[in-house]
């Protein structure tokens, strides 16, 4: 099937919506029609996070088209929250374990995890599972707690945000890999690969006082990961973003995985929408920098069954 062919099915139902789940209206992947093209954006459905990631990383061509030998790999989840990992306000660990060893066996020199949390970051990297899955994976895990880490950088053709601090390990990796949950935020409506790198800076204040609708985007104005895995196992839905307790969820038990951080942010969009949330603008003006498209239909997805 060529990429014109493959498009014309995804016309009208490319939506990411339908009776039987977000994602039902996509075209399943068949082993005998390969695309000629690697997919612009994987979901997965299945029930172990580290093999959904195994067979959508696969479907992309594999890790050794992101991370090259030699290569220093930060891998960027959220762990800002000190909650287990049923609380769902965290990565699964599961799946960043997938992802440390992925990158290890694909040749990088040196994989390193941080975070900036919002709970205390002693607590959230232990009580969030992270911390010990990372470096039983072999990464290295950094701290985040003090702006020594963080070194001021420009932001240019920012709209509200011309610079900001990042993490120097954000600022030296060969390859960042953003590896969000996806669910609902009081603030800025949702929680996935784009405002994941909020925790990738020092001052979230500045962000907040300028209007995080832009603010967001303008932070992948500097360096774009190069690959965006999103968590999508167990679903906040409200409560959001430390929640527990009295939080709804939803379990789609997704994956999704691109290098557009754009469209990962307006699929899971569709998939919180499904719980009556609306998506955030930030998405639109992240596809107005250039940084990714959020016009679904016009995507190479390939949607899979693990």
């Amino acid at each position: 099937m060529n990429r014109r062919a493959f498009l014309k099915t995804l016309v009208g139902g490319a939506a990411l919506l339908g009776a039987a789940g977000p994602l039902a209206s996509l075209p399943t992947a068949s082993a005998s029609e390969p695309t000629a093209l690697f997919p612009d954006l994987v979901a997965v459905k299945g029930a172990d996070p580290a093999k959904m990631y195994a067979q959508a990383i696969a479907a992309l061509g594999g890790l050794g088209r992101f991370v090259k030998t030699g290569q220093t790999v930060l891998i960027k989840p959220n762990m800002g929250w000190a909650t287990p990992p049923e609380a769902a306000a965290n990565t699964n660990p599961a799946l960043l374990t997938a992802l440390i060893e992925n990158a290890l066996a694909a040749g990088a020199k040196k994989v390193s995890v941080f975070d900036n949390t919002c709970d205390n970051w002693r607590q959230a990297y232990a009580v969030s599972g992270l911390e010990a899955a990372a470096k039983a994976a072999g990464a290295e895990v950094a701290p985040a707690n003090q702006e020594k880490y963080f070194q001021r950088t420009a932001l240019p053709g920012g709209r509200s945000l011309t610079e900001t601090a990042y993490h120097e390990l954000y600022l030296e990796a060969d390859v960042v890999i953003n590896v969000p949950v996806l669910k609902q935020h009081g603030g800025a409506k949702m929680t996935a690969a784009l405002k994941n790198l909020m925790g990738a800076i020092w001052d979230r204040s500045e962000l907040h006082s300028k209007g995080l609708d832009q603010t967001i985007p303008d932070l992948f104005l500097h360096k774009k990961p190069a690959l965006n895995v999103l968590d999508a196992f167990r679903v906040m839905v409200s409560g959001g973003p430390r929640g527990y307790g009295s939080s709804a969820y939803v379990a789609p038990q997704m994956l999704l995985i691109s290098s557009d951080p754009v469209a990962i942010d307006a699929a899971a969009a569709r998939i919180l929408n499904e719980a009556g949330l609306t998506a955030p603008d930030y998405i639109r003006r992240a596809a107005e920098l250039g940084l990714g498209t959020d016009d679904l239909p016009t995507l190479n997805i390939q949607r899979l069954v693990s």
